[in-house]
């Protein structure tokens, strides 16, 4: 049986807010089996679960949130947990945004195997796709369609000299996620960077969180951690928008041009049919190979 993964200790950071560029404060917690993750204002005392009917906003990232509460840029961890196989936590956030970090999910990686994983007694349960099932918005579009494992396909085509006819896929049953993935940061073109602060968002924004482009280059002096990085991003999105559907999915992802607005539809597409999907007990390793740090325990 492959067990359902959690946090062996609770662990905290502080970072600055993409968009608000205030400090926020950071807290992971252990999680009881079968409770999925778990997002706390902790200013607010208002929580709310991880999932696709809790999206509130898909401009720029993902939001989530209840009532008044939101908490926004919430896809890099979320991604982090999803490519590290841990499926309870819960999330202290002392304001409206996770920390950007360094705009990729590598510090969130790096900060769950310091509190180490464990394993629990219940066993992992899996969204397996049983039927294709896609959106499709001018040249946007995306699908998940049944495959053994875990796949994403991923094209990105914009007019820029380093972003045209660029695809990645990884299947993680083979393929780590830390390896892959994770240091991939977010990207932005100069000029919208430019306009975002002068309409008072992305005040967090620098060359220290974000890959920026300009016409031809990029901007960074220290360039590109992949040659693809970009698109890289783009699946490391993916798995943290994806996860909002509750678990782990097995099953193939393809997708062109999209980002958190489709990623949430196909989403709630999917799960609105539910001749398209089933959830079952993960009965051999067909997801993520996540890293553990240290001993396992069960609880």
């Amino acid at each position: 049986m492959i067990k359902q993964r959690t946090l062996e200790h609770s662990i905290r950071c502080s970072g600055i807010g993409l968009h608000s560029g205030r400090k926020i404060e950071l807290v992971l917690h252990p999680a009881r089996a079968n409770s999925g993750i778990t997002f706390i204002r902790s200013d607010l005392g208002i929580e709310f679960p991880a999932k696709a009917d809790h999206v509130t906003d898909t401009r720029l990232c993902t939001t989530i949130g209840k009532d008044d509460a939101n908490i926004s840029t919430v896809e890099h961890l979320l991604s982090a947990l999803a490519g590290l196989g841990v499926d309870n936590a819960r999330i202290e956030v002392s304001g409206a945004e996770v920390p950007i970090m360094d705009g990729s999910s590598a510090p969130f990686v790096f900060l769950i195997q310091c509190a180490g994983i464990r394993e629990q007694s219940a066993a992992k349960k899996v969204l397996r796709i049983l039927k294709r099932v896609s959106v499709e918005e001018g040249e946007k579009r995306c699908a998940l369609y049944p495959a053994s494992g875990f796949k994403v396909s991923y094209l990105l085509n914009y007019d820029h000299p380093l972003l045209r006819q660029r695809k990645v896929s990884v299947d993680f049953s083979h393929q780590a996620y830390t390896r892959e993935i994770s240091r991939a940061r977010t990207f932005g073109f100069l000029h919208e960077v430019e306009a975002l602060q002068k309409a008072g968002l992305a005040l967090g924004g620098s060359l220290e969180n974000a890959i920026v482009l300009d016409s031809h280059r990029v901007v960074n002096e220290g360039g590109l951690r992949y040659e693809d990085e970009c698109v890289r991003h783009k699946i490391l999105d993916t798995l943290g928008d994806l996860s909002l559907s509750g678990y782990p999915i097995v099953g193939a992802f393809e997708g062109e041009l999209t980002g958190h607005d489709m990623n949430h539809k196909l989403v709630t597409t999917l799960l609105a049919d539910p001749s398209a999907y089933r959830i079952e007990e993960l009965k051999a390793k067909e997801v993520a190979d996540p890293v553990a740090a240290g001993q396992t325990q069960t609880v």
